[in-house]
């Protein structure tokens, strides 16, 4: 997922990880497995948790390339605004599916990408 989203902008990145992440979406069920079989061995639990580092860290450079006055309202480091982008989609596989646009909305809102009346 880090790959797939480290060339895109911020709003198309915090969509595409959404997409993902949403009940249904195709890491719900791929990170909840690997979880669950990572249980009692700690190299497994390392390249779940190294994974996840590494979808953050494509996030952070991606804020990071962002224009300041481009970033939204959330005024914080480029590592902290990621680690909550990524919180945020993560939790999006919590959410009943009706409420995931208005999820993705509020990302999108905080980050300064939400269209115009949306």
């Amino acid at each position: 997922m880090a790959r797939e989203i480290e060339r895109l902008t911020l709003a198309a990145a915090l969509e595409k990880l959404a997409a993902a992440w949403a009940s249904g979406g195709r890491l719900f069920y791929d990170v909840a497995t690997a979880w669950t079989e990572s249980r009692g061995s700690k190299t497994s639990a390392l390249a779940l948790a190294w994974a996840r580092e590494q979808v953050r860290l494509s996030l952070q450079e991606i804020i990071e390339a962002t224009p300041r006055d481009k970033r939204g309202r959330i005024d914080a480091t480029p590592d902290t605004v990621a680690w909550v982008l990524l919180a945020g989609c993560e939790a999006l596989a919590h959410e009943p599916p009706a409420a995931v646009a208005d999820r993705v909305h509020a990302l999108l809102e905080l980050t300064g990408h939400a269209a115009p009346g949306g």
